[in-house]
């Protein structure tokens, strides 16, 4: 746990969708013993847990102004969760988007250009260069409609850009509307040093997906974990602290994902194929921090749990990261 002394009282911290993304998916499949079934009821929900506020998608006028008016009656915050815009066609819903993001009282909306993983989704440096080229022109394309609406645009790090790709992206689009929604987690999957990703894109936090990670050798790369704020081996305080010389006004949405390890597989020929001239040692430093970093304990897993055990262990888990920054904060 944290040390007495309060990092900042005044930091806001809650929950993303994904820290419930068992519980969202009990709901879409009807499973019987939920906690909550919409947007406005995960308010509830997160706030009756230890929360200040959401992030999450709302879909429509009315539920975006019972949201605004629950948040003001909770002393609540709301963080929008809208999708980015893969052509032109679809620009049209995402301006909806846009205005009931601001219509629900938030100032800032995440956002993933790509929704996988980038050593996944593509088989070559050629196909995932065609996407950063169609992802520029869309974001110069929503740059207007978000200066017109009023809404700042969180960019997530997520599994795609390397810190080098996606800082002169920013530099590029050069806007005060879009910024970077900063995953403390994911560039690990990419072999990068969290810290170093961490200061590079601080400068254009605009939210942040905050999470502590545990690694595990495998035969053909690592495993990767969220795990319960202060299980793992990341410096979170070092991490906060950083972010907040660059935003003060951040907001820390908690994305404890409760799930199976993801499989990195670093040691593939396939992994490597969207990566032009990596150096080498890059991924003996992943390696070498898989092997110094053993889990303190067994990182969550799913498969043979049926569903209201993975609720269970997913509210627990978010419990202990809320507890955890409560004890930050107040001290």
């Amino acid at each position: 746990m944290p040390a007495t002394s309060p990092l900042h009282p005044k930091v806001r911290y809650g929950l993303c969708t994904f820290s419930c993304h068992r519980h969202w998916e009990a709901i879409r499949k009807r499973q019987p013993g939920t906690k909550f079934s919409d947007a406005l009821s995960f308010l509830d929900y997160a706030q009756g847990i230890g929360a200040q506020g959401v992030q999450t998608h709302i879909a429509d006028e009315p539920t975006a102004q019972k949201m605004r008016d629950r948040c003001e009656s909770l002393g609540a915050y709301y963080e929008a969760d809208i999708r980015f815009p893969k052509t032109e066609r679809d620009l049209s819903a995402f301006e909806a988007d846009v205005r009931h993001a601001r219509l629900a009282g938030a100032a800032v909306a995440r956002t993933v250009m790509l929704s996988g993983r980038r050593y996944e989704t593509f088989k070559n440096v050629r196909e995932f260069g065609e996407h950063q080229q169609q992802s520029e022109t869309m974001l110069h394309q929503v740059e207007p409609l978000l200066k017109k609406h009023g809404l700042k645009l969180a960019i997530e790090n997520h599994k795609d850009n390397l810190a080098a790709e996606f800082v002169p992206l920013l530099k590029r689009v050069s806007s005060e509307w879009i910024g970077v929604c900063v995953d403390t987690g994911n560039n690990l999957a990419l072999l990068e040093e969290p810290y170093a990703v961490i200061e590079a894109i601080a400068p254009y936090a605009l939210s942040v997906h905050l999470k502590d990670m545990a690694v595990q050798p495998a035969d053909d790369g690592f495993l990767l974990s969220e795990v319960p704020f202060g299980t793992g081996f990341l410096d979170l305080k070092r991490i906060i602290a950083t972010l907040l010389a660059a935003n003060s006004s951040l907001i820390f949405n908690i994305e404890m994902g409760t799930r199976d390890p993801l499989h990195v597989p670093c040691l593939t020929a396939r992994y490597w194929e969207t990566f032009a001239n990596r150096p080498a040692v890059e991924l003996a430093h992943s390696l070498s921090l898989v092997k110094q970093h053993p889990p303190s304990q067994n990182p969550p897993t799913i498969t043979g749990k049926d569903m209201l055990a993975q609720m269970a262990d997913e509210e627990a888990n978010n419990q202990r990261c809320l507890a955890w920054m409560k004890e930050l904060t107040d001290g």
